[in-house]
């Protein structure tokens, strides 16, 4: 891995100049790193010495470029043996890394599919995330329907505890069938219609439930009647709220990129079944001024690293390597996955559908963060802060007449409130026995900047508080 010999003393396009000399044109992944040995950006390369010396000419960049070249102090190489695999080392270093000059995807965490399992008599419907290892029908990913198909949600080992039934039933979310409210065969019904409406069946389904909410009003069974109802109703809500059912797609993403003042939105509508299945925005970090087609194929690489694609992924905008992105994916699928921007048509509607949605989210999200930053200002002027906090940690605690005793963190910062770093603490000393706030704070504040100095000693991450709020009075921060 060569570097610049004299990089503490020099940085820019020169340095990288003198880093050509030892490159040759293998494929692979280069990471830029300024005077502090901090990484600035990687990025991956056809031709690694084609590639960088781009970078070493003195004009001819954009300010962003530019920026990130005069901060360079020295260069990392790491050679590959293929193209595509310099695309997937390049996507790991930036999740692991996170450059402040990539374009980065907030928050990757895997979307649920819903899954109905086969390993108990009474099939179980849930969400699942990641690896599809257990036996069962996966759709997704979709919304939760139990109000229309009434099947459980609990563990197999809850099932065979329960002695009557559970909030759910109450609920009418369940037809409790771990204390006998109803039989295998008519639960089993119930499975099959589920599997049918996901498999996008459902003007049949609705026919069904219409015909034995007749019958049993004929019969006089008014209770099963209002319940067919309900269900009926249920299931007429559901199919409202997908919005969009397209006829020419059955199976697609639609991924929708909106730009305006270096902030970006991508929408993320999911059909299936040729059914709209609702949708998702993000709002990735873009690299400090990246152009659309950068960023679109980071976040196709970045969303789909743990995620099963579909077979059709429909794009606003082109990304700058389609051919090697989507044998990425397919590798991923294992199948072919297609990538398409479309001009005409009813995939180009859904592609404009999702722009539109992209847009107004980016201008509500610009709107909120004005709103929060002036929060943030007049919190730091009530409490005499250098500056706005970027970070906020609120605690409390809680228990059950001294039984499981928890502790809470949530976080909030210029964007909003951050859901994805909340954190629950089980309260592991006396003191949640004992009912002891202080001692349990104590506790949840010690555990939490213990692993915060173990992981990131030199607080070179944005993961440190600039101010703690703890419910509580004088002893809680005594």
């Amino acid at each position: 891995m060569p570097e610049t010999p004299d990089a503490k003393t020099r940085t820019g396009h020169q340095v990288i100049a003198d880093c050509l000399k030892s490159l040759d044109s293998s494929p692979g992944v280069y990471r830029m790193l300024n005077a502090a040995s901090e990484v600035l950006y990687v990025g991956k390369a056809r031709n690694l010495k084609a590639r960088v010396s781009n970078y070493a000419r003195p004009s001819g960049h954009s300010a962003r470029i530019a920026r990130m070249i005069h901060e360079t102090a020295s260069m990392m190489f790491l050679t590959t043996r293929t193209e595509l695999e310099a695309l997937l080392l390049e996507q790991n270093l930036i999740k692991q890394l996170k450059p402040r000059y990539n374009v980065l995807l907030r928050d990757d965490k895997s979307f649920p599919n819903i899954l109905i399992s086969a390993e108990h008599p009474f099939p179980q419907i849930k969400k699942h995330r990641g690896k599809k290892s257990e036996k069962g029908a996966y759709f997704g990913p979709l919304n939760q329907l139990q109000k229309v198909f009434l099947l459980r949600n609990c563990s197999d080992s809850m099932f065979e505890s329960r002695t009557r039934p559970c909030l759910q039933h109450q609920i009418k979310r369940c037809t409790a069938p771990c204390v006998g409210k109803i039989g295998p065969e008519a639960y089993a019904a119930m499975v099959a219609d589920a599997t049918r409406f996901l498999e996008g069946k459902t003007t049949s389904i609705q026919a069904d439930l219409a015909k034995a909410m007749t019958e049993a009003s004929a019969q006089m069974e008014f209770e099963r009647a209002a319940a067919l109802r309900d269900r009926i109703k249920a299931l007429t809500q559901v199919q409202q709220t997908q919005g969009i059912n397209p006829q020419g797609v059955p199976e697609a993403d639609v991924v929708a990129l909106y730009l305006e003042h270096g902030q970006a939105c991508v929408q993320v509508f999911f059909i299936r079944a040729n059914q709209s299945w609702g949708n998702r925005d993000f709002y990735p970090k873009t690299g400090a001024g990246a152009e659309e087609a950068e960023i679109m194929e980071a976040f196709l690489t970045q969303f789909y690293d743990d995620k099963e694609p579909p077979r059709l992924i429909l794009l606003s905008h082109g990304v700058e390597n389609p051919d090697l992105v989507a044998e990425a994916l397919c590798i991923r699928a294992g199948r072919k996955v297609e990538l398409a921007v479309p001009l005409r048509g009813e995939k180009a509607e859904l592609v404009e559908n999702a722009a539109r949605n992209a847009r107004e989210s980016l201008a509500r999200r610009m709107a909120e963060s004005t709103t929060q930053n002036k929060l943030l200002t007049g919190l730091a002027e009530a409490f005499d802060l250098d500056a706005p906090p970027k970070r906020i940690e609120v605690y409390d605690n809680s228990h059950i007449q001294g039984t499981n005793a928890v502790g809470g963190m949530i976080v909030a910062g210029p964007e909003g409130f951050l859901k994805s770093q909340y954190r629950k603490f089980n309260i592991k000393s006396e003191a949640g026995a004992n009912s002891d706030d202080f001692g349990m704070m104590k506790e949840v504040l010690t555990r939490r900047f213990e692993r915060l100095l173990k992981e990131d000693p030199e607080r070179k991450s944005d993961m440190w508080p600039d101010l703690l709020l703890i419910d509580g009075g004088q002893g809680q921060v005594s």
